[in-house]
């Protein structure tokens, strides 16, 4: 499993948010930690096989536009008039030959290897993460010069890909903004060629073009970083300002312009004092990391109560949970609940927001607590979506 402390060495750690996070690409050349095992062919081709992958979820791209779907498909429909396009590998392969790119989205979803490196990649950087695999056999850029409203960390599995990389020429543009960047123009800043193992990240809004030229088959994974902006972070404030009066009552549209002065100056005055408490920022990025549902999965086929059975498995669902604890007692929080315990369950939660599977054995022998008493804990967590069972079960 490629788990946050193995994001962190391969990409530098703090000193790699501090000083690259957001400013500048970053080409990382493959130490032999990080393999290709995250995705093999043969997955990608039990995938294609095995999901009905509707486009836009799966497609085909080609010089920027969409092929079809009726150009590698056929639309088939069962006695039942449920319809999906399947499909057909002769002219699935003829497509890609001819220089189109196949992308799936959110692979994360569908393939657990990658959805556990995508776990420990939003360990790091502390926000949501998505994944879409690209494969791609010709020269033909299948999505031409673009650029992404997310920064991304691009891991190449198998053969070469090159990257033109051209920089931005909007400064932090966004899905919603108030107008498009213009387009590079000039040569790129960076032509590189990733091989095997190799990864690089890239800041949002940067330009770049994408092409297997190298020869051979190429195979990559892009784990997209969800963009918090400054707008994320007011969207947020101005939530939290209901709990004042002043925000929550009507806009005098009606009154006289003297009152909606005063209306105006009570408002700034909330907003003001709410950005001058210098642990906002923190109140904020807290409530990111415990309201956000994370990857809920369920835990059949226990439906209630998780049994005190030492071999059964779980593991954290929400990979940005918090723990706190004083003299008193231990809360955890995430999923958008918050569960208080005694403190002799602390070890348990710690050992939870490791991330990695556990059995209930384990948590029991390390934190002191009988395997009833465990269970009863992951049992509370399980209800309240922040774990599930992934093993062990009957």
């Amino acid at each position: 499993m490629i788990d946050s402390s193995s994001w962190a060495q391969r990409l530098g750690g703090d000193t790699f948010l501090a000083q690259t996070c957001f400013r500048a690409h970053k080409v990382i050349r493959s130490n032999g930690d990080i393999t290709p095992s995250l995705l093999t062919w043969g997955d990608l081709n039990e995938i294609v096989a095995a999901h009905r992958l509707e486009p836009p979820r799966m497609r085909l791209s080609r010089a920027g536009e969409a092929v079809p779907a009726t150009a590698y498909s056929i639309l088939r429909t069962n006695r039942r008039g449920v319809s999906w396009y399947e499909p057909q590998p002769a002219e699935f392969h003829a497509r890609l030959a001819e220089g189109a790119s196949l992308v799936i989205d959110a692979i994360d979803q569908i393939h657990p290897p990658v959805r556990e490196a995508a776990i420990g990649l939003e360990r790091f950087f502390r926000t949501p993460v998505q994944v879409n695999a690209y494969a791609s056999w010709t020269a033909e850029e299948g999505f031409g010069t673009h650029w992404d409203d997310h920064d991304v960390v691009v891991l190449q599995l198998e053969g070469f890909k090159r990257w033109k990389i051209y920089g931005p020429t909007r400064q932090a543009p966004a899905w919603r903004d108030v107008e498009a960047p213009e387009g590079p123009t000039g040569e790129p800043i960076t032509d590189i060629v990733l091989a095997a193992g190799d990864m690089l990240y890239l800041p949002r809004g940067w330009w770049h073009a994408v092409s297997a030229d190298q020869g051979s088959s190429s195979l990559h994974l892009t784990f997209g970083l969800a963009t918090q902006a400054g707008a994320d972070f007011l969207r947020w404030l101005c939530d939290d300002l209901r709990a004042s009066t002043t925000v929550r009552a009507d806009v005098p549209r009606f009154a006289t312009p003297e009152e909606q002065a005063e209306y105006l100056a009570a408002v700034r005055k909330e907003v003001l004092a709410a950005l001058e408490d210098p642990a906002v920022l923190d109140r904020w990025e807290r409530s990111l990391d415990t309201t956000h549902p994370g990857r809920p999965r369920l835990s059949l086929p226990y439906l209630a109560v998780v049994p005190p059975q030492p071999g059964i498995t779980v593991q954290l669902t929400v990979p940005r949970a918090r723990v706190d604890q004083d003299a008193e007692a231990v809360t955890f929080s995430g999923a958008g609940n918050e569960w208080t315990f005694a403190l002799p369950v602390a070890p348990v939660l710690h050992l939870l927001t490791d991330g990695k599977p556990i059995a209930l054995g384990d948590l029991a022998n390390e934190s002191g607590l009988t395997v009833g008493q465990a269970a009863e804990v992951v049992t509370t967590l399980v209800i309240g979506q922040a774990v599930a069972v992934v093993g062990g079960s009957r």
